[in-house]
């Protein structure tokens, strides 16, 4: 009973978050300016959100691991990513820093209040949404295992597919 319990948690915080629009927060970026979250799109392209603190070691590991492999991303398929911190507010002077001197070209937002975290029901960290061209969020997951962001390419390649592959329907026209 205890497996299918989980299963049936699993099945509806899936489908749950697979219609679950990004909440309304406001947020500052490293540069200290306001960004909407309800506004974050790629341009019609999928987008990835990570939640991120700079004393969470796997969360680090994650956002290196990507890092790496982030300008080929990018080429193929027009991905971003955006790195949401949630060190708190006595922190937040030294994500900016910290950021720059790892060399990410990510986006990088700030959630000292845990506002924003808070709006998508994270609990653990690192946690990552992917987020469609329609603003939805399509997949969503917590923790980070070597090699786990490969997962998060194929759910963007699978977006980018679905987008590219979708029959065009031309109104016919009468002839005669």
């Amino acid at each position: 009973m205890n497996r299918l319990s989980f299963f049936l948690v699993f099945m509806l915080s899936a489908a749950y978050c697979a219609a679950q629009q990004l909440p309304s927060v406001q947020l500052k970026d490293i540069d200290g300016k306001t960004v909407h979250t309800e506004k974050l799109n790629n341009d019609g392209k999928p987008f990835i959100i990570s939640f991120f603190a700079t004393w969470c070691k796997p969360c680090l590991r994650e956002l290196e691991a990507i890092s790496e492999v982030y300008e080929e991303w990018r080429e193929e398929t027009g991905v971003k990513l955006i790195a949401v911190s949630i060190d708190g507010a006595q922190n937040s002077l030294k994500v900016g820093p910290a950021v720059k001197a790892k060399g990410w070209e990510y986006e990088v937002l700030l959630d000292p209040n845990g506002d924003f975290k808070r709006a998508l029901g994270v609990n653990l960290i690192p946690a990552v949404f992917i987020i469609d061209k329609n603003g939805k969020i399509t997949h969503s997951r917590t923790g980070y295992t070597n090699g786990s962001e490969k997962h998060l390419i194929e759910e963007v390649r699978k977006l980018i597919a679905d987008i590219t592959l979708r029959p065009v329907t031309i109104p016919s026209r009468n002839l005669s």
